[in-house]
């Protein structure tokens, strides 16, 4: 199965276009009592999240997971601080190259793998404002394009 493939749960549509991504890696959560019942009811958001690094292990940041419903006194603080499991390998890659000026760690998509809740992470890079002009400039010509094939398409 790829990378990303599994039931998708939540998107960070913003992330591509505030950031070029570089890389993506495919990451586990760390999760506690009744967070994955509340990923399962698709109650995730991940809005102005990012994923930074801490002695050697990566955490997410800034992810609102709410909390289960019938979770009672078991529920789990919604924004709290989550731990992503990688490879050694892949974390130290991610430490050298987020060094760089400019690159961030940031969550793509979270869903859900054979049971288990994934998150799939990119190393980006941020955009410029002229970036971001060109890119929607793209899209709509994009869109014209295809808008006047599918008329044409009807004569």
């Amino acid at each position: 199965m790829p990378k990303g493939e599994g039931k998708l749960i939540a998107q960070n549509k913003k992330a591509r276009h505030d950031y070029f991504i570089e890389e993506t890696y495919e990451a586990g959560m760390v999760l506690q009592g009744t967070e994955i019942k509340s990923i399962r009811a698709g109650r995730v958001n991940l809005k102005d999240s990012f994923a930074r690094i801490h002695n050697g292990e990566l955490f997410l940041h800034n992810v609102h997971i709410s909390p289960y419903e019938q979770g009672n006194r078991y529920n789990h603080d919604p924004l709290r601080t989550r731990k992503l499991l990688l490879h050694r390998k892949e974390i130290s890659k991610l430490i050298g190259e987020s060094k760089e000026q400019g690159y961030s760690i940031i969550p793509l998509k979270i869903y859900i793998k054979n049971g288990y809740a994934k998150v799939l992470i990119g190393l980006a890079k941020g955009k410029k404002k002229y970036d971001k002009r060109e890119d929607l400039k793209r899209k709509e010509a994009k869109r014209d394009i295809e808008r006047a094939f599918r008329e044409r398409q009807k004569m």
